[in-house]
């Protein structure tokens, strides 16, 4: 029995925290599927099985902070702490983008609970035959699983500034083979290249896949299941294509995030002309002016920094946390986060004064036009 129930209180003090916020097909030259990880290979006669991901779903919505859509502006460098040098949290210029977790809350039960359930999601392989689900429910199996593991490590690590510099039985944590289903031992990076990208010809799988970084496709506030699996992996693509750690223009350059070189030999063979269908599919007005006014593209932008809101370390100052009525709470958060919160607040009043859109989904029904089948191919 996992105890993610546990997040429940303890997020009734993060939630606190808040206050401050107002309250195309595949490459052709793709690398072949390794003959290890053929066992995973979908199957042609999918039955009518699923998986229930509500627990998941549940710390999902507790854990994850959107720091709202990106306005393409650069976030400038904070100022050090009243009487200090040194400089704590979050320092990118990508940090009022994308979601973030919070690490800073978690206890001991809590990050045993996330090892627990990557360990029960393993065992699910032993009862249901995964390759014989339809593909959308192997697909949000996969990412779950990848990204549950993802935040297990991280937890257990943490305070970290970048999660790449984690090792797991001294193997960096993107290739320790550290979860293992139907006995096969596998890494975050098996799950995404031999399983899903091997298995999988539609691009917009890559915004399924946290890597734990600010300069990745954000984590969504929601488990994926077959139901919602393209919606969100839709969600993750706008986000990403149409912020600064995703696409940017330099002189006739646009520039592009490290990711898109990395999984071109999957989904971008002619990388230019593929790589700028694929955004063009995502980009918004501000986006598909960047793409018309270049005539080339350079794979440079990054961010390792971890995606969470204390920056990776723990910080010896902290504020009280008030609300937005004046009430003042006994829940207390470093200088640096309360920072954060406070830039994060002034954004969103921002969007409010500038009567930007926001989008409305719709889950779960059936709309005149819609395809009878959302399948991800």
């Amino acid at each position: 029995m996992i105890r993610l129930q546990a997040l429940a209180p303890l997020m009734l003090g993060a939630a606190s925290v808040l206050a401050l916020a107002s309250a195309p097909a595949a490459a052709q030259n793709a690398p072949a599927a390794d003959a290890a990880f053929a066992t995973f290979t979908p199957s042609d006669t999918p039955n009518s099985d699923g998986i229930d991901y509500s627990i998941w779903d549940e710390a999902m919505s507790n854990l994850v902070i959107s720091m709202g859509p990106s306005l393409r502006e650069t976030a400038g460098r904070p100022t050090p702490g009243l009487g200090t040098r040194r400089q704590y949290g979050h320092i990118s210029r990508y940090r009022l983008e994308g979601t973030r977790i919070m690490f800073t809350f978690l206890d001991s039960e809590v990050i045993a609970s996330f090892t627990e359930y990557r360990e029960d999601l393993e065992r699910t392989a032993d009862i249901v035959d995964i390759q014989a689900l339809n593909r959308n429910e192997q697909l949000a199996y996969w990412i779950n699983l990848h990204n549950v593991a993802m935040i297990e490590q991280i937890a257990n690590a943490w305070p970290v500034r970048q999660p790449r510099e984690i090792k797991v039985d001294g193997v960096a944590l993107d290739d320790a083979r550290f979860i293992t289903v139907e006995g096969i031992a596998l890494s975050p990076r098996d799950i995404r290249e031999r399983i899903v990208f091997a298995n999988w010809s539609d691009p917009r799988v890559i915004y399924g896949f946290w890597r734990g970084e600010i300069g990745g496709p954000s984590i969504q506030r929601e488990a994926y299941n077959a139901d919602n699996v393209s919606r969100l992996l839709d969600r993750g693509a706008r986000d990403f294509v149409n912020s600064l750690r995703g696409t940017q223009k330099r002189g006739n350059t646009l520039d592009v995030s490290e990711l898109f070189e990395e999984v071109a030999p999957f989904y971008f063979a002619d990388f230019d002309t593929d790589l700028r269908a694929h955004l063009a599919q995502f980009a918004n007005e501000d986006t598909a002016a960047l793409l018309s006014s270049t005539t080339q593209i350079d794979a440079n932008v990054n961010e390792y920094d971890i995606a969470d809101l204390a920056g990776g370390v723990r910080e010896p100052t902290y504020s009280n946390v008030t609300s937005a009525d004046g009430n003042s709470y006994s829940f207390r958060i470093p200088q640096s986060m309360a920072r954060l919160l406070q830039q994060r607040e002034q954004k969103f009043q921002r969007i409010i004064r500038e009567g930007r859109t926001g989008t409305v989904t719709f889950s779960n029904i059936q709309l005149p036009g819609d395809p009878e089948n959302d399948e991800v191919e």
